[in-house]
């Protein structure tokens, strides 16, 4: 019985990923057909620039998706080469922030890191690490409320690191923690951002392929990110 129940729930799942794949690559690929067959038609040299703009934005759109579900694939099945060594967990903060520094500026989002003088080295793929810190800095720049602060937390705890990210949504969370790791699932349904939902999917796998746990929690509006990861020995 265990097992028929489960291979139904492997099934249900399998079905709601190939719809909801499905939904996600239709709605910029009926986008971009669209304005191609409206480019093809007279307009105006006004009309034509308004046009290769939403064409640009939604190839965009569907060049990160596929991106994101190749990523999401292979993380979530290992099949990412994974070199564990000795990482710095501020340097690769660090790395990251410069990467969104504008756009947190353009957001009106303060910064505050916190880490000891001596920050915690952990055994870790830089590369994966410094993904798994990206996402939730795009999550941050895509769904934090402006002129907030976003707190990036660095401690130990017992053999490991704790690498937290806080910050305030703009829009209600209206689903539970546990619902946000789910594929495909943004904080609320009624965002018009055009972020796939995978980011924090893909970060939690990344995390496990170096031997580390990642956790959200959610208590209003405050949102928070845990990247837990072996000290460095």
């Amino acid at each position: 019985a265990a097992a028929v129940e489960q291979g139904s729930t492997s099934e249900r799942l399998k079905t709601e990923l190939i719809t909801t794949v499905s939904h996600h690559i239709t709605t910029p690929l009926t986008s971009i057909i669209n304005y191609v067959d409206l480019l093809e038609r007279p307009h105006s040299d006004e009309e034509g620039r308004e046009y290769l703009e939403v064409l640009a934005r939604q190839s965009k759109r569907l060049k990160k998706l596929t991106e994101d579900l190749v990523e999401a694939s292979k993380a979530s099945t290992g099949n990412i080469s994974v070199t564990l060594a000795p990482t710095s967990t501020i340097e690769i903060i660090n790395q990251s922030l410069a990467e969104y520094g504008q756009r947190m500026e353009a957001g009106k989002l303060s910064v505050i890191v916190n880490a000891p003088d001596t920050a915690p080295m952990v055994r870790a793929d830089g590369r994966l690490l410094w993904r798994v810190i990206d996402n939730l800095f795009s999550n941050v720049v895509k769904y934090a409320m402006p002129e907030t602060r976003v707190y990036v937390d660095v401690s130990t705890a017992g053999d490991n690191a704790v690498i937290a990210v806080k910050n305030i949504s703009r829009a209600a969370l209206n689903i539970s923690a546990d619902e946000l790791m789910e594929r495909f699932v943004r904080g609320d349904t009624s965002r018009s951002t055009e972020g796939s939902g995978l980011g924090l999917s893909i970060a939690k796998s990344l995390t496990e392929l170096q031997h580390g746990s990642f956790t959200v929690s959610t208590d209003g509006d405050l949102f928070k990110a845990e990247i837990s990861l072996p000290l460095a020995k």
